[in-house]
């Protein structure tokens, strides 16, 4: 098998099939060196196609633990179930964290940097999904955040006792529980699936105030009140937060930026259409500057 790491992008020449699995897209996962040159001119490096072991299954959900490593979340394709994986970008390994009948989404870094939280649906009639925690030296097999507490979609940490939840009902709704007490505060409905930490330690999200117009919001970490930062680019919902406050988010094969700043609206940075990436849906950024791009 190739490295991940030695695969560089001749995109013309390969194409990335989208095949259903159990109502699960084909996604893959592409690594660039994001280079800010001025407010508008941006380079991406060193693109790297970092999937190739699952290219044809589904990977989604990156997020950097350290600069150079990796969680995501994949389902191998034939498997019925999605497991956590960590690539090291330095030197080109994958490592599967957790392997179980279960299935584990959404992998964040804890605040003590030894463990991560993940959403996993477990085995039983309602398919129940509630927030876990595992070790990344994968010394056991980790335990539930929450006793009782399910219906969790997505979700980011606040600090090392608060955790914001997206709560999967009709409507959606947003809380934060104490993991102290397991008590929680429902904060707005018609949230967005993306949560992202903001440099000053607050909480980005989507509020879907309607069909058409959706906001990034910024949730105060401390009076757990919210405010808009600016409306998303049409249909996206996902989105990534540089070291320096600037906002990433895509639109088809378009990268666009927003900083708080300076910027009135989104500007394009960068167009993604030579290297087959369609759909740009998630992303993921490390202090570094390693931009992580999910694709369909």
């Amino acid at each position: 098998m190739k490295s991940f790491l030695n695969i560089l992008f001749v995109l013309f020449l390969f194409s990335l099939p989208i095949i259903a699995q159990d109502d699960i897209p084909s996604t893959n996962i592409y690594l660039f060196e994001l280079e800010q040159e001025t407010d508008t001119l941006f380079n991406f490096n060193n693109p790297k196609f970092l999937t190739d072991f699952n290219s044809d299954g589904y990977n989604n959900q990156p997020c950097f633990i350290r600069n150079n490593e990796l969680l995501f979340s994949a389902r191998l394709l034939g498997s019925k179930q999605n497991d956590i994986y960590l690539l090291n970008l330095e030197k080109g390994t994958k490592l599967q964290v957790t392997k179980t009948a279960e299935s584990e989404y959404s992998p964040i870094l804890m605040a003590d940097k030894f463990h991560f939280s993940s959403v996993r649906v477990e085995l039983d009639d309602n398919g129940t999904q509630r927030l876990w925690r595992f070790p990344i030296s994968r010394q056991n097999n980790g335990k539930p955040v929450f006793d009782y507490l399910v219906d969790i979609g997505y979700h980011e940490w606040l600090d090392e006792q608060r955790v914001v939840l997206f709560i999967v009902a009709e409507p959606n709704y947003m809380v934060v529980a104490d993991v102290r007490d397991g008590s929680t505060q429902q904060l707005g409905t018609n949230i967005g699936r993306a949560f992202k930490k903001l440099p000053n330690g607050n909480i980005a999200y989507v509020h879907k105030a309607t069909e058409s117009t959706w906001f990034i919001k910024e949730l105060n970490k401390s009076t757990l009140r919210s405010e808009i930062i600016v409306q998303t680019p049409r249909g996206s919902e996902d989105f990534a937060v540089m070291k320096n406050g600037i906002i990433l988010a895509g639109r088809g094969t378009k990268l666009l930026k927003f900083d708080p700043k300076k910027d009135n609206d989104w500007i394009e940075i960068g167009d993604f259409r030579d290297y087959n990436i369609t759909q740009i849906s998630r992303l993921a950024i490390s202090d570094d500057g390693k931009l992580a791009i999910v694709g369909g």
